[in-house]
């Protein structure tokens, strides 16, 4: 008993000194800021200058997000209005099946930062920032969007270059779409560069909830171009999941108006043939006639069948038409995002004031050593 109250007496009395110790380094790092607290004032000064000229040089963004809840693609030749029309008009007037669509909701994220889809973008109307019925489109926005002075001042070595090259070299430059390649101004490829970056859409692969962001200087064009981009996206994918129904629906209406045509023909053959030849019965005229009757019969037939599909065909258009559940819309944001200018200002006060501790405790004594070992 006496051996272990010993023991607890020799580790009392070897921690004590520890914590006199770290009382003293404590308390000898509290003297020494102290006693650099004028530097330190100047230094969160300067911080607290250059944080606030950051701040304002960065300019306010806003971004708005809209979710949809898209109806993910069945496989085709199962829709509800195909299956109804071929149960009125027969077993036989079904269209067959081809499989599940390749180009669903799932492929949103991609479209969205497709070179086409954004190029359609910038010719869309915004709002111009002076009167109410001002409208300028999309590409003249982007050219009025400011920028931090150092991107002018990193961008002028560039600018330089491109202004000695224009003097001697003649660029030809051309936009548009040439054999199915899409040729883009330097312009051009810098906006749709940025609204890539500016505009983003995040799928859930397992509930399908699809997220879609803008980021703009101005809240309400921000707004304005998210809702384009959601009917944009919803109009090609529409496009896409009804382009086979379309192009059959197309070649039915063509194939039914030839067969309508030649069963209209048929049958004006016949009444004029049993017109002229009423009252005749010979057995030559029989025959022929019973022969123009069944000519106009398989006519019918062909023409009745051909009607049946293209009245599937066209049910099938309206089916393969998704729905998108618009969950949350597109709303002004009344409030910029991304880190505010409060958190600028802090951060670069909180950098200066930390450099010159370091600098005091540590950066001195190791300038004046290396001075002293090269001097």
């Amino acid at each position: 008993m006496t051996e272990q109250k010993l023991a607890k007496d020799l580790l009392s009395v070897s921690n004590e000194p520890k914590a006199d110790e770290m009382e003293i380094d404590l308390m000898d790092i509290l003297r020494k800021i102290i006693a650099i607290r004028k530097i330190l004032y100047k230094a969160a000064g300067i911080g607290l200058v250059i944080g606030i000229i950051v701040a304002l040089s960065i300019p306010k963004k806003y971004t708005v997000e809209v979710t949809l809840s898209p109806e993910m693609g069945n496989s085709k030749g199962n829709s509800a209005l195909a299956s109804m029309a071929a149960s009125f008009l027969g077993a036989g007037a079904g269209m067959s099946d081809d499989g599940v669509d390749a180009l669903n909701a799932s492929l949103s994220p991609d479209i969205v930062s497709s070179t086409p889809f954004l190029l359609e973008l910038l010719s869309m109307s915004v709002p111009g920032g002076g009167e109410e019925s001002e409208k300028i489109d999309l590409g003249c926005y982007l050219d009025n969007q400011s920028s931090p002075w150092w991107n002018y001042v990193m961008g002028l070595p560039g600018m330089a270059i491109s202004w000695l090259r224009s003097l001697f070299v003649d660029e030809d430059e051309s936009d548009g779409l040439r054999n199915n390649t899409i040729e883009l101004t330097k312009e051009e490829n810098e906006k749709i560069t940025s609204l890539k970056k500016n505009i983003a859409a995040v799928m859930d692969k397992k509930t399908a909830i699809t997220n879609v962001s803008v980021t703009l200087q101005d809240p309400k064009v921000a707004a304005v171009v998210a809702d384009s981009v959601v009917h944009k996206l919803q109009e090609y994918i529409t496009d896409y999941r009804t382009f086979k129904a379309k192009e059959d629906c197309a070649y039915l209406e063509k194939l039914f108006k030839e067969r309508r045509e030649e069963y209209y023909a048929v049958q004006k053959k016949y009444a004029e043939y049993v017109d002229t030849h009423d009252n005749l019965i010979l057995q030559s005229i029989r025959a022929e006639q019973e022969r123009l009757q069944n000519d106009m019969s398989l006519a019918y037939q062909v023409y009745s069948q051909v009607a049946n599909q293209l009245q599937v065909a066209r049910a099938k258009v309206q089916e393969e038409k998704p729905v998108f559940a618009v969950v949350e819309p597109a709303v002004v944001p009344q409030q910029p995002s991304g880190t505010s200018r409060k958190t600028y200002v802090i951060a670069f006060v909180f950098l200066f004031v930390a450099t010159a501790i370091g600098w005091k405790f540590f950066g001195e004594d190791f300038w004046d050593r290396l001075k002293r070992e090269f001097v």
